[in-house]
Parts: C-alpha cells; structure tokens; sequence
C-alpha cells in the first residue's frame, strides 16, 4: 500500500508540473482539440486503448471530485502563500535523489552531481528544502528526471498511452519506470508509517492544489480527456527530446 501510494504522489506532482509548463495548450485548449475525425493522426501519443483509457480517466475524475479536489480547495485557502511555496519546495527537494540517478543513468554526470549538490545545499542550509539557497549559490534548479524518462533515452519510444487507476496519466513504458525509482524515494524509507503516509497525503493534495488554476481550462474543453492526454503528451515528449539533446552535448 505504501509503495502503491507514493507512487500515486509522484504522478500527481508530474501531472501538476505539465499543466503549469503546458502554457499554449492551456491558454488556447481548441488548439490541442481537432475535430473528432483527426484526434487520433495528431495525437502526441500512441493510444490504441482509448475505451478502456476513458473508463479509467472517469472513474479518476470521480474520485478527484469528492476527495482531492475538495481536499486541495481548503488546503488552498488555509495556507498562507509563501507556505505553500514552501511545502512545493520541500517535496520538490524530495524529488532530487530520484532525478540525479536518472541523470547519471542517462550519461549526464555533471547535471547529476549539480542535483546531488541541490540536495545537500537545500537539505541543510534550506531546512529540508524548504527554502531554495542553492539556486543562490549558482546551482540552479533543472527539471525532474525518473526511469521512463531514462528508458526512453535508451530506446524505447513509442510507447502505448495508458491511464492507471488513481495514478493517472502514463505510458507503459512510464508504468515501469515507476518500479525503477521508488527504491530512492525518501518518503518510501520512512519506517514510522503515520509519519510517512502523513507526508504523502500532504504531497498529495500539495500536487492537486497546483493544478486548480488548470481546471477552468478543462472545464472549458471540448474533450476532457483528449485534453489531458494532449497536455501530458506534449510535455513528456518535450522532457524526452530536452534529455537526448543533453546526452549529445
């Protein structure tokens, strides 16, 4: 159950990272919803299991509506901004072990040991990564890596679209790539499991109160779920490509 649910926190922070970065789809949604008869040529992505992909991304919206989204709205409220940022920080600092082995996995040694240096600078001086001193220090932040994305810098592109029960968004090969990283989340090595199932539904609803300004544009689309798959897509391709042209720097 634990491993099941911080592997749901990752997704949800990665989902919340690609509507915040998805700028032009969310600013023009009609522009990533073509007319019924050309989805499927234009998709970002292969998705050869749209019906039972729709069944899945439903049930998900139902248990966003009467839990996380009612959870992420009150958490909103209450918290002060500069809190929250600092809650987004100190998950995002979690993140950083599981980033710097991908990039050393992924033949990028020097953005590795600039990850692993994040971590100590924002785990010490940052108190748990709840300020950001590294960034001042010349280390600045890049994005998040994990194992698909690694996978994929080894070769395996083209992977079959797949929404996950509670996880949400993936392919397969990104199904898998979960079981790469969870041995390096630190949330997973808490023993005191009130502590650590207590960090990841804070991580929870951290990631699902980033997404709220996203839904009025989903609200909006044609089709909600052409629009998240879309959005998704885009990013992760676009994550992909920014990792093969680091390998050939």
């Amino acid at each position: 159950m634990k491993a099941i649910t911080t592997t749901l926190l990752m997704t949800m922070l990665l989902t919340s990272s690609a509507w915040a970065h998805a700028t032009p789809a969310a600013e023009e949604p009609a522009r990533i919803e073509p007319d019924a008869d050309s989805i499927n040529a234009e998709a970002p992505v292969r998705d050869p299991w749209q019906n039972f992909n729709r069944r899945i991304h439903s049930f998900n919206n139902a248990a966003d509506s009467f839990v996380l989204r009612p959870l992420a709205l009150g958490y909103d409220k209450a918290m002060p901004d500069a809190a929250k940022a600092g809650v987004s920080r100190f998950f995002s600092n979690l993140g950083v072990p599981v980033t710097a082995m991908n990039q050393a996995l992924q033949g990028r040694p020097r953005d590795a040991a600039q990850s692993v240096g994040r971590f100590v600078a924002n785990t010490t001086i940052g108190i748990g990564g709840l300020f950001d001193p590294a960034s001042h220090f010349g280390m600045p932040k890049r994005g998040s890596e994990d194992f698909g994305q690694t996978l994929a810098t080894w070769g395996w592109s083209g992977s079959n679209y797949l929404v996950v029960p509670l996880l949400g968004p993936r392919t397969v090969r990104d199904a898998l790539g979960m079981l790469g990283d969870q041995p390096l989340s630190p949330i997973g090595q808490i023993q005191d499991s009130g502590v650590a199932t207590g960090l990841q539904m804070l991580e929870i609803v951290d990631g699902r109160a980033q997404m709220l300004p996203i839904d009025r544009f989903r609200r909006d689309a044609i089709d909600d779920y052409i629009f998240v798959r879309d959005a998704w897509a885009q990013r992760r391709n676009r994550q992909i490509r920014e990792d093969r042209q680091g390998d050939s720097d």
